[in-house]
């Protein structure tokens, strides 16, 4: 039997009445109809514990049905943030699996190289600029802080990061 709004709000009023007959057959539709509903959206051997997930939430929330409303936008509102949480909770877990191996091994021979290039093109910038830059961009001050070490004033400092970082961006792109 595939139930129809009217009846399934008609058994939900029952159930909330203490209609025991009328809260199984309620909960097998539901299970129907939730089965139908996610075999569109989770692999099939999922789909079994979100319907249990949905049907244990609706028992929980059974109170909380206003039966002067339709009964399956209510369900479907529970499935749909239970499959919400599913999928956040797969995703997650998937990501908690990638293991360190995964990520590229830092090499200190890179780094040294990288710091050698950056050294090579800071000297074609203007110290000041080179020096903010490098405060700033590289040992992570904040602007205020770059500002007091290096005796320039915070506009200045935003101003010789901007053009030092264009004026590098423009050598880079010479270089290629």
């Amino acid at each position: 039997m595939i139930a129809d709004e009217a009846t399934l709000a008609q058994l939900m009023r029952q159930s909330q009445g203490g209609d025991k007959r009328a809260y199984t057959v309620l909960l097998d539709e539901a299970a129907n109809w939730l089965s139908r509903y996610y075999s569109r959206r989770v692999p099939p051997h999922q789909q079994d514990d979100l319907v249990q997930e949905v049907l244990m939430a609706v028992h929980n929330k059974r109170d909380t049905w206003d039966a002067s409303r339709a009964f399956l936008p209510w369900l479907a509102a529970i499935a749909r943030y239970r499959w919400v949480d599913h999928l956040r909770k797969v995703y997650r877990t998937e990501a908690d699996q990638l293991e360190d191996w995964d990520a590229p091994e830092e090499s200190s021979e890179e780094a040294v190289l990288a710091r050698l290039s950056l050294e090579r093109l800071f000297v074609k910038l203007p110290e000041k600029q080179a020096e903010v830059i490098e405060m700033v961009k590289i040992e992570g001050l904040s602007i205020k802080e770059a500002s007091a070490k290096s005796g320039q004033s915070e506009s200045l400092v935003k101003v010789n990061i901007h053009r030092g970082l264009k004026k590098l961006g423009t050598l880079i792109e010479k270089a290629e």
